[in-house]
């Protein structure tokens, strides 16, 4: 079980820890993007420290509560993310990469509680 959870674990953080990488950098990409969504740009930046540092914080073993609030926080920019994407008529392949992110932000965290016994904040 918990080396289910690391693999899924690690897994997730640097998928969601890189993809802040380009939003804080603001590459072109990443802009074009966030304008395709119908966002302003100043809030990219802020975005992507946000996802560095919930990835960061996941991985950590010393603030049980922080790594509940990272999750939540995770769970939802990736839940943002699809439902912008599908709300500007991108459809599916549009949403996938953060759908991608849900599942595994979904499975990192109910295996972390299983591991934990269920309880929160410990």
């Amino acid at each position: 079980m918990r080396v289910a959870y690391w693999i899924v674990t690690v897994l997730m953080a640097v998928l969601l820890g890189l993809s802040g990488v380009p939003d804080i950098l603001m590459i072109k990409e990443a802009v074009d993007v966030f304008r395709h969504l119908g966002y302003p740009d100043y809030i990219l930046p802020f975005i992507g420290v946000a996802k560095v540092l919930g990835s960061i914080s996941v991985l950590q073993p010393w603030f049980p509560r922080l790594r509940e609030w990272a999750y939540a926080g995770l769970a939802i920019d990736v839940v943002g993310a699809a439902y912008s994407h599908l709300s500007v008529g991108d459809g599916l392949a549009g949403a996938a990469p953060a759908i991608v992110a849900f599942v595994l932000v979904m499975i990192s965290y109910a295996l972390y509680r299983r591991i934990r016994g269920g309880s929160a904040g410990e």
